[in-house]
Order: C-alpha cells, then sequence, then structure tokens
C-alpha cells in the first residue's frame, strides 16, 4: 500500500508555523507511516522548528510587496517579484519530485506559489486561515484550493460567498487543557486570592509593559490579588528599572518569559495579552476573560479583528493601542479583578467560543482529501 504523503507549506511566523505542526503531529499519531513534509521560507522561524520536530524540509526564498512608497521599497519589492517568479518554479520542480497526497497551506507568502502549483497539477489542495480577517495570500487561494478550513466563523464575511467553508478552529496545545485550576495554584503556592497573569509576547511589547508598570504600582500598594507579569526579552532591563525601589512583595512575579503557561493560565482568573489568533483560541479552550490588547503593527490590523470576536461574545474588553494608559489599564482591571460574577460570566462566554475537537475537524478533512470521499 502506498506510504501517505502530506505537504505543509506556510511560515514566517509561530502563527503560521505551530498550527501547520500540530497538524502534522496529529496526523502522525493516526498514521505513524506518513510521510510529512514541509515547505518554508529559509531564514524564518519554520526552518529551524519543521527540522527541529523531526520532519523533511525545503526551503523555498519568499516575502512579501511593501506597500510604502520609498527607494528601499521599490528594491525591496523589485527582488520580491523576482522571488515569486522563481518560487513558483521551485514550487513546481519540487511538488513533481515529492508526489505528495495532500497540500496544505496555513498562511504566509510561501504558502502561495507551492498551493497555486499543486492545484494546476491537480493535487489535492487545502489552507487553513487562522484569524478572523483573512490574510492576503489566503484570500487569493481561496477559490483555487479543494478545501478552505476557518478558525473563525467571522473569516467568512471577508471571503468569496459562491464556496464552502470548514469552520476548524485552531490547533491549541494539549497541555494547556489538562492543568486543574487547583492543581496549578498548588504548584504556584498561592491561596485563593485572583491571579491576573499579563504578556505582551516572547519579545515583549513595550507599551504593555509601560502601563502594566503603573498598575503593578498601585498592586504593591494594595496585595488584594496576585500578578505575574511576562516582559519579553526586549523588556526585562526596562521593566526592572522601571520597577526599582517597587516592593513587589509575594504577590507580584516579574519575569522575562513564562516558561510554565499551562499552570500560569490554569491558575489565572483574568489575562492581559496581545490578540494573536492562536492566543485567543487557548483563552477560548482555556475559559478565560480577558483584557485584549491588539497589535496595530501586524498585516491588516489582524489582530483587532480576532479580539473583536472575543469582545462580542463579551468574553474580552478590547482597548487599542492608541488608547492605552496605565490609568486605562488600571481602571479595566479594578472594574474587573475583584468582580467575580462577572469573571464568571467572561469566562462562560470564552469556553462558549471554543473549538474543541480542532485537530479531528482537520484531520477528517485531510482524509476526505486523501481518499477522495
Amino acid at each position: 500500500m502506498k506510504q501517505m504523503h502530506i505537504l505543509f507549506a506556510g511560515g514566517g511566523t509561530a502563527g503560521h508555523i505551530n498550527p501547520a505542526l500540530a497538524m502534522a503531529g496529529y496526523i502522525k499519531q493516526r498514521h505513524p507511516d506518513a510521510r510529512i513534509s514541509y515547505i518554508g521560507t529559509p531564514d524564518k522561524l519554520e526552518a529551524t522548528l519543521v527540522p527541529a520536530a523531526g520532519y523533511d524540509f525545503y526551503p523555498i526564498p519568499c516575502s512579501g510587496f511593501m506597500r510604502k512608497i520609498s527607494l528601499a521599497s521599490l528594491k525591496h519589492n523589485a527582488k520580491a517579484a523576482s522571488q515569486a517568479v522563481l518560487a513558483s518554479n521551485k514550487a513546481k520542480k519540487l511538488l513533481k519530485e515529492l508526489k505528495p497526497d495532500v497540500v496544505i497551506g496555513t498562511g504566509g507568502y510561501v504558502s502561495g506559489p507551492v498551493l497555486r502549483e499543486a492545484a494546476r497539477m491537480g493535487v489535492k489542495t487545502a489552507i487553513h486561515e487562522q484569524n478572523a480577517f483573512p490574510g492576503i495570500t489566503n484570500k487569493m487561494l481561496c477559490e483555487k484550493v479543494d478545501r478552505v478550513m476557518l478558525a473563525m466563523p467571522q473569516a467568512k464575511k471577508h471571503l468569496k460567498e459562491n464556496r464552502s467553508y470548514d469552520v476548524t478552529g485552531n490547533p491549541v496545545r494539549s497541555e494547556l487543557t489538562s492543568m486543574t485550576r487547583a492543581d496549578a495554584r498548588r504548584i504556584l503556592q498561592i491561596d485563593d486570592r485572583p491571579l491576573l497573569l499579563s504578556f505582551g509576547g516572547s519579545l515583549g511589547a513595550r507599551p504593555i509593559n509601560e502601563a502594566v508598570c503603573e498598575l503593578i504600582r498601585t498592586e504593591a500598594d494594595n496585595p488584594s490579588y496576585y500578578h505575574i507579569h511576562a516582559t519579553g526579552k526586549a523588556g526585562y532591563r526596562t521593566v526592572c528599572h522601571d520597577l526599582e525601589g517597587v516592593d513587589l512583595g509575594e504577590t507580584i512575579t516579574v519575569r522575562e518569559y513564562i516558561d510554565n503557561m499551562d499552570v500560569c493560565m490554569a491558575a489565572a482568573d483574568l489575562v492581559i495579552c496581545r490578540a494573536g489568533a492562536i492566543t485567543l483560541s487557548e483563552l477560548a479552550v482555556c475559559g478565560k476573560p480577558s483584557v485584549l490588547i491588539p497589535s496595530p503593527y501586524v498585516a491588516e490590523n489582524h489582530q483587532f479583528h480576532n479580539a473583536m470576536t472575543l469582545k462580542k461574545a463579551g468574553a474580552s474588553v478590547v482597548i487599542e493601542e492608541k488608547n492605552l494608559t496605565g490609568e486605562a489599564l488600571i481602571d479595566t482591571v479594578n472594574g474587573l479583578i475583584e468582580n467575580k460574577p462577572k469573571l464568571q460570566v467572561m469566562a462562560e462566554s470564552a469556553r462558549s467560543c471554543a473549538i474543541d475537537d480542532c485537530l479531528e475537524r482537520i484531520y477528517r478533512i485531510v482524509m476526505e482529501l486523501y481518499t477522495g470521499a
């Protein structure tokens, strides 16, 4: 019997790579003999993460176009145009060599030429869109592929109406759902007081750090709840300097990075964070109320659209970065953190947005493509 071969294409950010790796891992659990391959860019995260996960990695240089008009952007766009032609040729060559049964794109510029060429060659194809507002590449691929998987149903209104869509959710790390609140609090050695968890990403986010520092100064005088804040790599020294002389006591913890997110998330009563697609899926699966501060620096303002899905569901309060101040954050947190009935309603609303069987839904679609069902 022929070995099943699934090829993934996507990258540039963890938001495109981690869903692909989660899908690949689930397929390997169900079919240990399946072959998994991955096409991505040679200078982004996928070039490191994919081989580390044990999958064959094939690089294709590819980049997007800059919209601002300048000499630098003209040079960049000329290079990007050249790369686009070469990427299509390289994708066609790799597809002929690899002969995959199904090709799945998870977003990022590199997935464009791979999925387009696969569709032209008659290979079964699917894309997975993680955000409420679809990215440019997936918008272009929408009419060319066999199946379109969406993490959020809200994405449908931004895509073509004349086709069907599969709402699958985003893959979420299994360890996040296996920890109970009681066990997490025992591990953290904290009592029943509320726990606020805040972070801005692995690199950090300066506006969030600055507002949180103001919040921490007020908390130090009134330790009625716990607070764990991750500054990110770029912000740790600055935050420590800004909080010099502030007595954090036993209730406030400042870290560079949260390496036990499963524990901290399970123990938390309220979360302050950005609004990346995977993060929001994690908040939903864990049933966590949140204060979301969308990054305004991502393409097409994805994070704002993502955040609004939880806000409209009643699970989150959204503060746009342009409106973020220490005072605004303090007022928001104070209005929520010790309001147990409000937090309970928000938690239930978050949980109602969760799709628990995401990977099984995706697996069924992949198998339907593979078997021709």
